[in-house]
């Protein structure tokens, strides 16, 4: 196959300079608060994008005073960081960092806290601007907004917003239990549902993909495309999230949010106009018109998979149930593959293929668009093996598009090759998805976070699925570890024709029709 490549730099954004704000941060001795949001915040800062005036505020349990908070701080981006530690430039960062211990079921801890964020408001003359994060276990995500609200805290000169990390909620039920508690205290448009595929550079790409280029609007629809699937596979196991893990499982943990986001930005209708609502509003169309299954549909469009012991680079892991903290008979399902349908007038008919897994042979998010075969028996597809034209959209680890077609191979015959047309995007010191999101939060741009009536149709999708689950009327299957997935999950494409094509650098299954070219 032929590969023309053209590979583009980061290019500098044109953000504005996020406003004056105290970053109040519940959770900050965690995980998170390390591996992402230290780091992103210090790009930010480097970036010129944090304002001159900002304080963050680390909230957590554990008893730290701020010399300690702040060597955690440097510890975490010296590790994790995009950009590390500078002597001068740190120093002045840093000083910027305060810590409080609170617990969150003691009252009393948060009219300690709100003492401390006016102190620290007072001393740096900041305005009364609060920006709270809740990079903490979702259970207390309620009763921190109300102890927000009872402390005062929440009451402000300024803006206030609130960002809550996944999973909203385990169903719908618990969902709106959690979303009235915090509407009690946050107005919707001062929420901030974050998911981190929507901070992801080509995930916001498709967008800019669909509405700025015109050769694809008139080919986007059910006439032009064979079908779509995205694929979000995982090397890494289960590690040690296996007690939030056996009560998710792959299709809450990511069926739910990151695999509908995708499916959404790929099959929405364009906005009337490119502000933050009109996209959301176009989102929201996709989830209405997304077929739900009964519990008798679930068995022959969905395939739930677990796990078992297998070699991953080399070296033999083990499978699911002999992972620690986990039940020697779990029937948490660590794959997901669907087939999807959106029933409206553009897309009634394609099939939108999805899988998600651990402990997979490649670590890759990808988006394929398949376009329709030629007729056969015309023009250079007699004998039928002419390829489809593919658009594929790499999201993650490598950042990129390619767009394959037909052309004839250099030479005095007549043979057709693949070729295909390549955009790299450098990830050097590309920014992070969570610097994208934490700076438009700032902002008060709401674009790439989810919606309250998002959440709750894509958990009506969803529930009738998690039940077929529950009640084992649908199998779980097993599959090595270190390869992609169970049987079944190529038998679902392959009933209508079709198959998963190969991720960017993966080597052509077998069942992949000869002439279909990577």
């Amino acid at each position: 196959m032929t590969t023309a490549t053209v590979t583009v730099g980061a290019v500098p954004g044109t953000h504005q300079v996020a406003p004056p704000h105290t970053f109040i941060l519940f959770g900050a001795t965690g995980d998170l608060a390390h591996r992402k949001l230290f780091p992103a915040l210090y790009s930010l800062y480097m970036d010129k994008l944090m304002p001159e005036q900002f304080a963050v505020v680390g909230v957590a349990r554990t008893d730290f005073d701020d010399a300690h908070f702040r060597d955690e701080v440097r510890s975490a981006i010296e590790k994790f960081g995009r950009i590390k530690p500078d002597k001068t430039t740190f120093a002045k960062f840093v000083e910027r960092f305060f810590y409080k211990s609170v617990d969150v079921n003691n009252p009393e801890d948060f009219r300690k806290l709100k003492e401390r964020v006016e102190q620290v408001e007072k001393q740096l003359d900041l305005p009364k601007q609060r920006l709270f994060y809740l990079a903490m276990a979702p259970n207390f995500f309620g009763t921190v907004a109300l102890s927000l609200k009872s402390s005062g805290l929440s009451e402000v000169d300024g803006w206030r917003r609130l960002i809550i990390e996944k999973p909203f909620g385990r169903d719908l039920e618990s969902a709106r239990v959690l979303n009235n508690e915090l509407r009690q205290v946050f107005e919707e448009e001062e929420i901030y549902r974050i998911d981190h595929y929507l901070g992801k550079e080509m995930v916001q790409n498709i967008e800019v993909i669909r509405f700025a280029n015109s050769i694809f609007e008139p080919l986007w629809n059910n006439r032009s495309i064979a079908n779509v699937q995205i694929t979000s596979s995982e090397v890494v196991g289960v590690e040690d999230r296996a007690s939030y893990y056996e009560k998710s499982g792959a299709l809450r943990d990511m069926v739910q949010n990151h695999m509908l986001q995708m499916v959404m930005m790929v099959a929405m209708e364009p906005p009337s106009r490119l502000n933050m609502e009109a996209i959301r509003d176009e989102k929201v169309k996709v989830l209405r018109s997304l077929r739900r299954y009964t519990l008798d549909e679930v068995m022959g469009n969905v395939v739930r998979g677990q796990y078992t012991a297998g070699t991953i680079n080399g070296k033999p892991v083990k499978g699911y149930r002999e992972e620690p903290n986990v039940a020697p008979n779990s029937s948490t399902e660590t794959f997901v593959a669907a087939r999807l349908y959106i029933d409206n007038f553009r897309w009634a008919g394609v099939p939108f293929y999805i899988r998600t897994g651990k402990h997979m042979a490649a670590k890759a998010t990808e988006i394929v668009i398949q376009f329709r075969d030629l007729p056969k028996d015309m023009y250079f597809n007699q004998n039928g093996q002419l390829g489809p034209n593919l658009l594929r959209i790499r999201v993650n680890p490598q950042e990129g598009m390619s767009l394959l077609l037909n052309a004839k191979q250099p030479g005095t015959d007549e043979t057709v090759v693949p070729v295909s047309m390549e955009f790299s995007q450098s990830v050097t010191n590309s920014p992070e998805a969570y610097e994208r999101l934490l700076l438009d939060a700032m902002q008060g741009d709401s674009t790439f976070f989810t919606r309250w009536d998002e959440v709750s149709l894509a958990w009506k999708f969803v529930d009738p699925i998690a039940e077929a689950f529950h009640t084992h009327a649908v199998p779980l299957h097993q599959y090595a570890a270190g390869s992609w997935g169970p049987k079944a999950a190529e038998q679902l494409l392959h009933a209508d024709g079709n198959a998963w094509w190969p991720v960017h650098g993966q080597q052509p299954a077998a069942a992949v029709k000869a002439g279909n070219p990577m």
